[in-house]
């Protein structure tokens, strides 16, 4: 059976995980794990991707990112194979090091979001390579020592994931590491590492329940969340593939929709790409980065070509729009 094709438009939420293949080691000592970490954090930056959460083990890596205009397949391969080549050549060994194809479940930000961070960021104790939660505040190869300030790593989106838990800082860790304190007895959460309808809706019983009421959800094994955020996320990649080929019916389709929001709003094309700083300009602007970007996924890099601007500030104006 042929496998479908990964589901991703710039500014998806995606839980990653990658295993040895053969379920062997990835990191053999502490020069490894320095060398996955700092590729990691280096290519976060250069490709604009957020990474809220992250816990590296022996065999294998979680991490929980919101993908740019790289994608996630793109911002993957360059880092699994930059990694495996430098692995190899100091270890002096040949072949595949990660399993073919890395996981990726998308997930409902506004259910999921949390619990993945929690969950990710206790993978450590879980797999008994610190004792308890005191030494994992201090432990160096997971994202919850940079959010409880104990790990410096600039490249982790610290501030996006504490505004979760608190408006200050201080009082926001404190939250924080309560949350996850309480996550310690729950234990391993199968239903956090995959997708479709029986993970979304918590288990086996719950989905025999909504068919007992005669009731439908729309489920992808891709996907963890609700009928109507998998609904959307099938739509988005739909309009994604339809904007995209081929290049030049999607050039045609990109210059309409801006030439009717600039006409709707008394903006001119070339003030538009002017980089003009006026209140009504920028306005206009922010409207089509957003459609542009949600609505039919194209990259921020092209979307900063048209509206005159970097690709850096159309990326906050997408993390604007979204917080």
């Amino acid at each position: 059976m042929s496998r479908r094709a990964r589901l991703d438009t710039p500014g998806t939420l995606h839980h990653v995980m990658v295993r040895g293949i053969e379920r062997r080691r990835i990191v053999n000592d502490v020069a490894d794990r320095k060398n996955f970490v700092k590729r990691l954090g280096e290519l976060s930056e250069a490709t604009n991707t957020s990474i809220y959460a992250w816990a590296l083990l022996t065999n294998h890596a979680h991490i929980l990112l919101r993908s740019s205009e790289i994608g996630l397949a793109g911002f993957m391969r360059r880092f699994l194979t930059g990694y495996a080549i430098s692995y190899n050549r100091r270890h002096r060994r040949w072949g595949h090091l990660f399993q073919n194809r890395y996981k990726s479940i998308i997930c409902d930000e506004d259910v999921y979001f949390t619990q993945l961070v929690r969950y990710i960021h206790l993978n450590p104790l879980r797999a008994k390579l610190v004792k308890n939660l005191t030494k994992l505040d201090g432990y160096r190869w997971s994202g919850h020592g940079v959010l409880m300030g104990k790990v410096k790593n600039d490249w982790q989106d610290q501030d996006y994931v504490l505004k979760w838990f608190g408006r200050k800082e201080g009082e926001a860790k404190g939250e924080y590491r309560n949350y996850v304190k309480k996550g310690i007895d729950q234990g391993r959460r199968p239903e956090l590492v995959g997708g479709g309808l029986i993970r979304s809706l918590g288990g086996w019983s719950a989905v025999k329940a909504l068919r007992r009421s005669g009731d439908r959800e729309l489920s992808d094994d891709r996907i963890l969340g609700s009928g109507q955020f998998v609904e959307r996320i099938i739509k988005e990649a739909d309009a994604k593939i339809k904007y995209q080929l081929p290049i030049k019916e999607q050039n045609q389709k990109i210059n309409e929709y801006i030439a009717r929001l600039c006409k709707n709003k008394k903006v001119s094309i070339e003030e538009l790409k002017s980089g003009s700083r006026c209140r009504e300009v920028s306005g206009v602007r922010a409207l089509i980065a957003i459609g542009l970007v949600k609505k039919h996924g194209v990259a921020l890099a092209e979307v900063a070509r048209r509206v005159g601007v970097s690709t850096a500030a159309v990326s906050k104006i997408i993390k604007r729009a979204r917080q």
